[in-house]
Order: C-alpha cells, then sequence, then structure tokens
C-alpha cells in the first residue's frame, strides 16, 4: 500500500512534468484565440516543458485547457507546424519536432552510408518493382532510345522507425536484365548495380525542389498533403559517364535536412 507521504510525491513529481496551464485563452484580447494558444504552446517548447519527441495533449484536452473548440486548437497546431515546431503523424497526433537527419548529397551520395556515419538504423521496404515504357523525362536523362525499356522501383526509407522519404528510381532495362527482381533481394541500390558490374557510380546531378506531395507519397509519408516535401530528381552514372540510374525522392522536410558537398 502506497504511503500518503509517498502518494503525495508521486501527484508533485507528475505535477512538474504537466506543462503549466495557463489562463484559458482571452476571448476580448486583440490577438486571435488560435494565435494565443500557439504563443503559449511555443513557450511551453522553449521552456522545456515540452521536449523533442513528446506528444501533444489531444485537441480535446487543449480545448479544455484553453476554454476554446478543436478547430481553434487545430489552427494553433498548424501554425506551429508550418513554423516547423511540430509534426503531425496521420493516426497518431501531433509531436514537438525532432532535430532532422543530415543526408549530404555529392558525388558519391549513398542513403545507407550516410544514416550508419549518423549512428542510427535504416532501411528500405519495397512498394512495388517492374519492367515498363518510360517515361519522357526518365528516357531523356538516361540517354534511352525510342522502345527501350526500365526497370522501375518504389520504396520507402526508414530511419529508426521512421519513413522520411519515399523513392522511385528507373534503370535501363537492357542494360540489367532482371533488375526488378535482384533489388527485391538486396534492397540496396549499392548492392543490387554491384549485381550487374557496376562497383561505383557517380552522382552526375540533383535538383532540388519545395512541393505538394501527391496523395500516396503523403500516405506514405504520414503527413497531410498540404505539408510540402523536398523533392529531389537525381541522375547517377558509371564512372565512365553512362547513366545507370534516374531517381524522383520525395523527403519528409521534418526529417531530413539536404547538406550539398563538395566531396571528391
Amino acid at each position: 500500500m502506497t504511503s500518503p507521504a509517498a502518494a503525495q510525491r508521486t501527484v508533485a513529481g507528475q505535477a512538474a512534468c504537466e506543462p503549466a496551464a495557463p489562463e484559458p485563452a482571452q476571448r476580448d484580447a486583440a490577438m486571435p484565440l488560435w494565435q494565443q494558444i500557439e504563443t503559449a504552446l511555443l513557450k511551453d517548447i522553449r521552456a522545456g516543458q515540452l521536449s523533442e519527441g513528446d506528444k501533444l495533449p489531444s485537441a480535446f484536452d487543449l480545448a479544455k485547457r484553453f476554454g476554446v473548440n478543436r478547430h481553434t486548437v487545430r489552427r494553433a497546431i498548424e501554425a506551429l507546424e508550418e513554423r516547423g515546431f511540430l509534426r503531425t503523424e496521420t493516426g497518431r497526433g501531433s509531436f514537438v519536432q525532432e532535430h532532422p537527419y543530415h543526408y549530404p548529397i555529392g558525388r558519391r551520395t549513398r542513403f545507407g552510408k550516410a544514416m550508419h556515419d549518423l549512428n542510427v538504423e535504416s532501411r528500405y521496404r519495397l512498394i512495388e518493382a517492374g519492367t515498363q515504357a518510360p517515361p519522357r523525362l526518365v528516357a531523356r536523362s538516361l540517354g534511352l532510345l525510342a522502345g527501350e525499356r526500365v526497370h522501375r522501383v518504389v520504396y520507402s526509407s526508414e530511419v529508426e522507425g521512421r519513413t522520411v522519404d519515399h523513392s522511385q528510381a528507373w534503370f535501363p532495362a537492357a542494360r540489367f536484365p532482371g533488375l526488378d527482381k535482384v533489388f527485391a533481394d538486396k534492397l540496396s541500390v549499392t548492392r543490387t548495380l554491384a549485381e550487374f558490374g557496376v562497383r561505383d557510380y557517380l552522382r552526375k546531378h540533383t535538383a532540388v525542389m519545395a512541393r505538394l506531395p501527391a496523395a500516396e507519397v503523403a500516405r506514405v509519408l504520414g503527413q497531410s498533403t498540404r505539408r510540402p516535401v523536398l523533392c529531389v530528381h537525381s541522375l547517377n552514372v558509371d564512372t565512365q559517364g553512362a547513366p545507370v540510374q534516374f531517381g524522383v525522392t520525395s523527403f519528409a522536410g521534418d526529417w531530413v535536412q539536404l547538406m550539398v558537398t563538395n566531396e571528391a
């Protein structure tokens, strides 16, 4: 049986871990209600009462805390998301944003190695793979002739259990027969290309742009279609300069910071 003194210590400890509840939002104040809530939550974060990775209370609980409706709370949360202080995972709730993973992009860009250098676990998850006629941009980038086909693989990258990107990669089918099946087994671009004698490959160009994700990309990333992603178009070539892979990757901007390097 817990003693009264121990019970008091437990209650006190719990109270110390909870964000301090401010006065309810002031309806006659010059600042809109949602901005008052945004400011109060940001104060909790900056004071360390809500730490990186902490889950926010539910919209219902926050609405009760501030004496407003849930729509007003959600608007405040969306504002903090846009400013990079919060992230929302579909079906899980809103969390205080952690520092992103740093992904260097240089002549030899390898996602797995970059995550290994950060001492974090990562893996690919295959979504689909097959052979098809290439879209015009892919055919032009890979230098394909009319009628030539490509292997297309679609996969996502998970880092410490979190999905951080959605990728599509195209490879010349004539040069790499059966690559789609090899990739399904290896789950690695580097190891897959090595099976075909390509022991090294280089990044010829990278283009980065911010855009709103397609519904399927947003679903895989577990985010809203209204939240932008970092879309990266890339072309890898072998050491002789022949194209081996064209890729389009959508990174969750909350989780990945792209670092352009001038490595040799």
